[in-house]
């Protein structure tokens, strides 16, 4: 959770971090994990202090001596640092979609499955009834049953296929036997994820017009567009829904443009594609959200001076011309889209309550920015009845109705009755999933 600016505007290296640590491998991440920084042993221990080749969109940023500088932007350029530390198991989800080779042992799969039910654990505590994870393989498919079997889950889960851009087309035969074998109330998949660009403070997420402070700099995708048209055809074309992320106003726009060639090649059906996070967009691609029916998936906590996030450097990355149409959750949702709420824990913190108290508190960033701003009972339903529409279950979740699922939160405080500047104060006391308590205060 280093921020970018921990040195001002001065960018750190691996020799800050040497003058440190010199004797031993230490990296440090960027609280978006979409950036991280290695000292020299590290970079030496993984083999990338004379640099590699990587696919698009990663970078190892090289210095003046013609060695690593330290500064590793994207999952490609960090990966062989993190597995290091023995990480490579729990990241295959994020990092390559793939499964575990060996397979684990026994006594692995035990440990693989106490994280995930310290994880389950803490989404419950946090008043979690249902969660849309946004990386996944086979793997945690089966951890998760496993887990239901012996004693059930405590929240219903959703785990996608995760595509990445050196897979084939062919390798959505994968997605769609997950999404056959796993399809209950309490544990499916059906979603295919993919990362179009990575992110504003690293220069990493793609734009239409160049970066305000780097002009000769738009971002490189993760894909092609023709190759995302590809794949959004594809999976539309086997009924699975396709969730990318997409932070650019040029990843949004590519991203809007493969679901469009998608309901051209196989016809419009109630698909209900995401765009996630949708940090920066366009005043002629804010209306294509409601005539694809597509889904904005957004986070509160997001945007830079709402919650933790510091204002700099990402508003100048932007710059002052694309702040009105910057996280622009209220010009989306006026428009007509369905904008749903969600945390992106472990980026942000998972708690839904703070997310609603920084939906409602949002403040522009200048006076001539349109206020983004949500109502309390808007930001409560971005978390409640358009997560259930977001997962195609609003007939029997996201409200409380006779007939629907008992899933329900107690809160400690009526919340419609407390100060905006107070909502933090307002805790989950018993937290209930299919009518069974799963958190108790």
């Amino acid at each position: 959770g280093v921020d970018y600016t921990v040195l001002g505007s001065e960018r750190v290296t691996r020799h800050h971090l040497d003058a440190i640590l010199p004797d031993r491998p230490f990296c440090m991440a960027a609280p978006d994990h979409h950036t991280m920084w290695a000292n020299t042993k590290a970079l030496e221990m993984a083999g990338i202090l004379q640099g590699r080749m990587l696919g698009p969109g990663n970078e190892i940023v090289m210095g003046d001596d013609g060695l690593a500088a330290g500064e590793l932007r994207e999952g490609e350029a960090f990966g062989p640092v993190l597995d290091l530390a023995g990480e490579s198991r729990v990241r295959l989800g994020l990092s390559t979609g793939g499964e575990p080779d060996p397979m684990p042992t026994a006594a692995e799969r035990d440990a693989d499955r106490d994280i995930m039910r310290r994880g389950l654990a803490w989404c419950a505590r946090h008043g979690i009834t249902s969660i849309q994870n946004m990386d996944g393989n086979l793997y945690q498919l089966e951890l998760l049953a496993e887990i239901e079997a012996e004693e059930g889950l405590p929240c219903r889960v959703k785990i996608p296929f995760h595509y990445k851009n050196f897979m084939t087309l062919d390798m959505l035969d994968k997605a769609s036997g997950m999404a056959e074998s796993y399809n209950s109330e309490w544990l499916s998949s059906g979603m295919v994820k993919v990362f179009y660009d990575g992110v504003l403070d690293s220069w990493t997420a793609v734009m239409v017009e160049p970066y305000a402070d780097r002009p000769d700099w738009v971002g490189e995708p993760l894909f092609t567009p023709q190759q995302f048209i590809d794949l959004a055809v594809a999976a539309d074309r086997r009924g699975l829904q396709i969730a990318v992320h997409s932070i650019g106003d040029g990843a949004v726009r590519a991203v809007l443009d493969g679901y469009e060639a998608a309901q051209k090649a196989n016809a419009k059906r109630d698909s209900r594609h995401r765009v996630e996070h949708i940090e920066v967009t366009t005043t002629s691609d804010v209306p294509r959200f409601a005539e694809l029916g597509v889904i904005a998936s957004m986070q509160p906590p997001h945007p830079p001076g709402a919650m933790d996030f510091p204002l700099e450097p990402t508003v100048s990355r932007i710059g002052p011309a694309r702040w009105p149409l910057s996280y622009a959750w209220r010009t989306l949702k006026d428009a007509g889209a369905h904008v749903v709420f969600a945390s992106d824990w472990p980026v942000s913190p998972i708690d839904p309550i703070l997310g609603i108290q920084a939906a409602v508190l949002r403040k522009p960033w200048a006076e001539s920015d349109p206020d983004q701003s949500f109502s309390l009972h808007e930001a409560i339903a971005g978390y409640t009845i358009e997560g259930a529409y977001a997962e195609f279950a609003e007939h029997r979740k996201g409200t409380l109705r006779s007939g629907y699922m008992a899933d329900l939160v107690v809160l400690s405080m009526d919340i419609e009755n407390t100060a905006p500047a107070d909502l933090h104060k307002v805790r989950p006391v018993t937290t209930i999933c299919g009518g069974k308590i799963t958190y108790q205060a």
